[in-house]
């Protein structure tokens, strides 16, 4: 004998597909229309052969389900926003391409289609992938502009965010952004003010509510696709699909949940999904699962790195098997929803604020008769380049500056570092920059990867030591190589950020032999280093004042500018991490004045840390009594 299951069901209404609908003149109230009504329950082996959906749409067990994609980066992801801040993100190599293509061409083996969720920071970055994912037959929604949860953003942040986003994705497209999910996390109850802007902002559904656990007990219908209403408004809610075990609801939506659970009882959980309820079967993934040899974050938590990484060599298999057995179009499509096109003039003059439209040109001061001077050579001046009531204008010769970047096993880390270099001269326009890339006998392809990477810049040297020798050695080699007095020295892995060289370099004034950088400065910062490590190298800076002249709060930061001249003839009997606090101490023991930089230290973003703790500890310990004796030795300094 059959049971009957009651289920919640939102009401099919001839304003839902008016979306964008004016607003009351009273303050709207946001409502929900829901009654419950008869599902047959399985039977046998439970087929529903055919049912009326909770949205008006004849479905099958098979589908139509709704099939969504975040378009992101690896580096973007949520998992990381601690350890990777959004002003870092054009330094990582971009895979997005290549990840994205993946999932185009595994839809295409199966004839689906899919809803992408596309960052407005992508939209205005890769437009043309965004075109592309347009072009072969997808939906493309917003996501926001960047990667933030909605708890970061108020409601007029939110709502800032949605138009910038909104207009991005739609320049890029050249279609009209329909839905929208959040970037990181899912609405909770305390978020449905969301909903509200989303309708008022005239957004026709959303696929942010995650159902999970017991968050959602007191609203049992979130759980389904639902009608929700802001005044005359109306937005779709499309929640990710749970299972319930034992009155918690448990996520079976894709994503991180395909790769953490158990395989067999995910698909079972789907399978009872698509036989029991009429709603659809809501599924996501992101375009990085795809991308299983992407570069490791070793630098995020423990747990970050297991949601991130953990099964992804078998993402692509799980999504075929659901993908050979069910029906999946985009969120669009299956609502009923058709995208109109926006002309690429009106995405580039044009701007949403609040439902409005502001006209841009009209905001930009009208400039007549205006023309741009002609160009000049360094270090001359043009006898017409003068405007009238202006003084002539002189171009300056940049100056000469070499920077020595050491380098061990750094292969995977060196489109990171290209990338911060790209930026690094695009910013220092007052200096002409010469880069020394020393390979200190790396084991792996490091040596390669530099020719490979750098070796089309003609401002790049490379030089390699016959043995490993050890940064210190490496950053002497690159000062010996110099041919100009201000040379700077930084990490492979930019753990300082080298754009601070356009505030060091000026402080190398006459009399100054060495600027370094200096994060255990009452100014200055560290962001996600280990506290243990934070304890250890502050001791050591309390034993490096004891023993030198110049009171410092940072002594062993391989982040530096010197005067090549001053330090040409620095000897250091340590080549390795310990050399780059022997130079300091030689330059202090000799007379040479140094200035800290206050700056920010952070933790290494890919690969691991070279130095070996204990034996640091211990050759630091030794280098300060052999400092210390050879102070005593010298006569006192006339500071």
């Amino acid at each position: 004998m059959a049971a009957t299951l009651l289920i919640f069901k939102s009401v099919k209404r001839s304003s839902l597909w008016k979306g964008g609908g004016a607003s009351a003149a009273r303050t709207p109230q946001a409502t929900h229309e829901l009654r419950p009504v008869e599902a047959a329950a399985s039977t046998g082996l439970g087929l529903v052969r055919a049912r009326r959906s909770s949205l008006g749409a004849e479905v099958s067990a098979t589908g139509p389900h709704i099939l969504t994609i975040g378009l992101e980066d690896y580096y973007q992801v949520g998992a990381f926003n601690r350890v990777i801040q959004r002003g870092q993100w054009y330094r990582f190599e971009r895979r997005l391409e290549q990840s994205t293509t993946r999932a185009l061409d595994l839809l295409d083996q199966f004839q689906a289609r899919a809803t992408f969720f596309v960052l407005g920071w992508v939209a205005d970055t890769m437009p043309e992938l965004v075109r592309l994912v347009t072009a072969r037959g997808h939906e493309v929604a917003s996501k926001g502009y960047y990667h933030r949860n909605i708890g970061q953003l108020t409601p007029a942040e939110f709502r800032d965010d949605l138009t910038r986003a909104r207009d991005a994705i739609e320049r890029a497209s050249g279609t009209t952004v329909l839905g929208y999910r959040v970037a990181d996390s899912w609405f909770q109850p305390h978020d449905l003010w969301a909903l509200d802007v989303l309708a008022e902002e005239g957004y026709e559904y959303d696929s942010s509510i995650g159902p999970i656990l017991r968050n959602y007990s007191a609203q049992p219908w979130r759980r389904f696709a639902h009608l929700h209403r802001y005044g005359e408004r109306t937005l779709w809610e499309l929640p990710i699909s749970t299972v319930d075990l034992f009155g918690f609801l448990i996520p079976i939506a894709g994503g991180n949940y395909f790769r953490q659970f158990p395989h067999q009882l995910v698909r079972r959980a789907v399978s009872h999904w698509t036989q029991t309820y009429s709603a659809p079967y809501v599924m996501y993934f992101h375009t990085w699962e795809l991308d299983p040899d992407q570069p490791k974050i070793n630098s995020a938590p423990w747990f970050s790195r297991i949601r991130q990484y953990r099964n992804l060599d078998r993402m692509a298999e799980y999504l075929r098997y659901f993908l050979e057995r069910y029906e999946f179009t985009g969120a669009a499509n299956y609502l009923g929803l058709q995208q109109e096109s926006v002309l690429a003039e009106d995405s580039r003059t044009r701007r949403r604020v609040s439902g409005a439209v502001v006209n841009l040109v009209s905001t930009l001061p009208e400039i007549a008769g205006a023309s741009a001077p002609p160009l000049l050579a360094s270090g001359e001046v043009a006898a017409d380049a003068t405007l009238e009531g202006a003084a002539a204008v002189v171009v300056a010769t940049p100056t000469p500056v070499t920077v020595v970047i050491p380098c061990y096993n750094e292969e995977l880390i060196l489109p990171y570092l290209a990338n911060t270099l790209a930026s690094v001269e695009a910013q220092l326009t007052d200096y002409n920059i010469t880069f020394i890339f020393v390979d200190d006998q790396s084991t792996d392809g490091t040596w390669a990867a530099l020719q490979r990477v750098f070796g089309d810049r003609p401002n790049s040297i490379f030089v390699r030591h016959a043995v490993n020798r050890g940064v210190a050695a490496g950053i002497l080699t690159g000062i010996q190589r110099a041919t100009t007095d201000i040379v700077c020295s930084m990490d492979c892995d930019c753990t300082y950020d080298p754009h601070e060289l356009s505030r060091m370099i000026p402080l190398l004034t006459p009399g100054v032999d060495l600027v370094t950088a200096s994060p255990y400065h009452a100014q200055g910062l560290v962001r996600n280093v280990p506290r243990w490590r934070l304890a250890l190298s502050r001791s050591l800076s309390h034993l490096y004042r004891l023993v030198l002249h110049q009171k410092l709060a940072t002594y062993t930061s391989c982040f530096r500018v010197y005067r090549r001249s001053a330090t040409a003839a620095v000897r250091v009997e340590n080549n390795g991490f310990l050399g780059v606090a022997e130079m300091l101490g030689w330059l202090d023991l000799h007379g040479s004045k140094i200035v800290e930089f206050p700056t920010t230290l952070e933790v290494r973003m890919i690969g691991r840390s070279k130095m070996k703790v204990m034996r640091t500890i211990v050759g630091h310990l030794a280098l300060l009594a052999r400092l210390a004796a050879l102070r005593a030795t010298m006569p006192p300094l006339d500071r």
